[in-house]
């Protein structure tokens, strides 16, 4: 048959004159290539996974550049997104759907990061910027605007650029706003006034989402949380949760609230290693709960789930990995339909227990959306392996991974990513 192709190619354009024959012949080839490089969507992998993942990546770019999909005049040029987002979850291929699950972390302040050669090779759904990857505003527009570039060139949906920007000490961007820690906020109305700001800044400088707010109900003393907390009153956290989601969905700027369902009673920070919460379901209900219900009440985009450990999973499976905190609270319960991120896999409270791989597979079992690895990237590659094989192998369903995919894609929608 191989050696068939070019003279059946031949015949056809001769029989079709000019342009036309020409593109005509071009589409037959594509279509006879793609006999030979089809995705294996729905067959198990017959060789190593490396070696298939490469093939995957290869396979899909030469498609993308040989027969592009046709332009929409509501499409951002090069982004290559159809109009309805459950039409792209259809097109994707299963290695760029498991690509779009991974918000990462990267090393390097300038256009050398090798983040960006990773971003050429994966559909990956985002990046998150830290202080360390941060000089100053020019140049954090530059890292932002290459991640958009990349994405257009390689035919990629356009990956989030997100920070932790969580007000005063706790901002990776320190000359930029929002200028106050939340428990130093007199109000809600002067939250409401930084968020404002702090989305009309962001916004122009490439930010399309941030980590934040924080909603845990704890006082600034408290060791969990300390002043990233706003009160120890819910209701007044509440108020905070309603105006700040509010202000920053007027600017159109993402917004992912934390640490679901509640850190603030933690006994120590997960950022340190395992932390136990020690309230009941009811007691989180009551306290806990009460600002994320506000949050999705007013339409936050984005949840964040703790490491912290539980009574509902008897104080031994991390909130992030724990189908009872991701599916049976968040989303059965309280009726959030957003997009549920993963604090940082590479946080103790994780390490301590599994392997960070092993953790992402267990997040997107439990319900998460997308898993945030802050580093390093040899742990970003080995969790992106494990779940594509996880993936194939049926371990994650693929409704589960077409799940995750269209809260995704529907928020980069929402937030002007994809039109």
């Amino acid at each position: 048959m191989k050696a068939r192709l070019p003279d059946a190619v031949s015949r056809l354009q001769k029989a079709v004159p000019g342009r036309v024959g020409a593109i005509v012949g071009l589409v037959l080839l594509a279509a006879v290539v793609g006999l030979f490089l089809r995705s294996e969507d729905d067959d198990q992998p017959k060789v190593q996974e490396a070696g298939a993942q490469r093939t995957a990546e290869r396979r899909t770019s030469f498609l993308a550049r040989l027969i592009p999909p046709p332009p929409e005049a509501t499409r951002p040029a090069g982004a290559g997104v159809p109009r309805s987002v459950s039409d792209l979850v259809k097109r994707i291929p299963t290695d760029r759907k498991v690509a779009q699950l991974f918000l990462v972390g990267f090393r390097g302040t300038d256009l050398n990061a090798a983040v960006f050669r990773q971003l050429r090779r994966l559909d990956l759904g985002g990046l998150v910027i830290d202080a360390g990857n941060y000089t100053d505003p020019q140049q954090l527009g530059s890292l932002a605007g290459e991640a958009i570039i990349i994405s257009q060139q390689e035919k990629h949906v356009p990956p989030w650029v997100m920070a932790m920007q969580e007000g005063g000490d706790f901002n990776v961007f320190s000359d930029l706003p929002p200028a106050n820690v939340a428990s130093d906020l007199p109000s809600v109305g002067a939250a409401v006034a930084e968020a404002e700001e702090a989305g009309s800044t962001l916004k122009p400088l490439g930010v399309s989402g941030l980590l934040a707010p924080v909603l845990d109900v704890g006082l600034a003393e408290d060791r969990a949380v300390g002043p990233r907390a706003y009160s120890d009153d819910p209701e007044r956290v509440a108020g905070y949760a309603r105006g700040v989601v509010e202000a920053y969905r007027r600017r159109r700027l993402f917004t992912a609230a934390k640490h679901f369902p509640g850190l603030g009673s933690a006994s120590q920070s997960t950022e340190e290693g395992p932390a136990n919460v020690g309230q009941s379901l009811d007691e989180l209900r009551a306290r806990d709960l009460v600002p994320f219900r506000a949050a999705i009440a007013a339409g936050v985009p984005g949840i964040v789930l703790s490491h912290g450990l539980y009574a509902v999973d008897d104080f031994v499976t991390p909130g992030s990995l724990s189908s009872k905190v991701a599916t049976d609270l968040l989303r059965e319960e309280l009726k959030f339909k957003g997009v549920a991120i993963t604090d940082d896999l590479a946080d103790p409270p994780i390490t301590a227990l599994t392997s960070v791989p092993d953790a992402a597979v267990k997040a997107m079992e439990a319900g998460a959306d997308m898993l945030y690895i802050s580093g390093p990237a040899g742990d970003q590659q080995a969790a992106y392996v494990a779940v594509l094989r996880a993936v194939r192998s049926g371990e994650i369903t693929r409704t589960r991974l077409d799940q995750a995919l269209l809260r995704i894609l529907s928020a980069k929608r929402d937030y002007g990513l994809i039109r």
